[in-house]
């Protein structure tokens, strides 16, 4: 990407807003309350970036995120994304997260064992509590203990969250309802490798 700056794009979930530089992506917003809304958090996020039409890589971005929310099963796993303002502990998170497919979930304390932290759940959600990168890093496919949705900082909040885990495929379990709050969460095991099995994804291009 030979230039930095950023753009809005509707999606099933509403205006969605991504920023780009150099090295990749630089941030990813989920809708906020209203386009005026978005693009006023890109502003406050970016200042130093004007909104313009997206670059070739930054608009391939775009087409993947809005398929993934009209329920396409793409994992964005080869997304470049600038990390070089990211911290370390962040990183090995947004790592793990990015190698859970659509419609598999695993816990806090489950991403904090994989990145060998055990007992650092707590970390982990702060971690993914400034996910800059949604849903590209996605952190809606970590859930709290008991397969309870768990907190979600992103426009919307916790109801944002369980839609795009309906989307994926994620089946939702008993009561409370979709949209009650923080309901228990049925994990889509679509076959019985687990997700130790598979190739680390999510590696940065250089």
């Amino acid at each position: 990407m030979s230039t930095e700056g950023f753009a809005l794009f509707d999606t099933p979930l509403g205006h969605c807003g991504i920023a780009w530089g150099d090295r990749g992506l630089v941030g990813v917003l989920l809708p906020e309350h209203s386009l005026a809304q978005t693009r006023a958090r890109m502003k406050r996020l970016y200042p130093q970036m004007h909104e313009m039409p997206p670059v070739p890589e930054a608009q391939a971005a775009i087409t993947r995120i809005t398929a993934l929310l009209n329920g396409e099963r793409d994992d964005l796993s080869d997304i470049a994304l600038d990390m070089s303002e990211v911290p370390p502990f962040h990183q090995r998170v947004y790592e793990v997260a990015r190698a859970i497919p659509p419609g598999r979930t695993l816990t806090y304390g489950e991403v904090a064992a994989r990145i060998g932290e055990p007992g650092a759940a707590r970390a982990v959600g702060q971690a993914l509590g400034h996910n800059p990168f949604a849903p590209v890093v996605p952190c809606h496919r970590v859930l709290a203990v008991g397969a309870r949705s768990g907190g979600f900082s992103a426009g919307g909040g916790v109801a944002t969250k369980l839609r795009m885990l309906q989307i994926e495929g994620a089946q939702i379990g008993d009561a409370p309802g979709l949209f009650d709050g923080d309901g228990p969460l049925q994990q889509v095991r679509n076959s019985p490798d687990t997700l130790a099995d598979k190739p680390r994804m999510g590696q940065q291009r250089k």
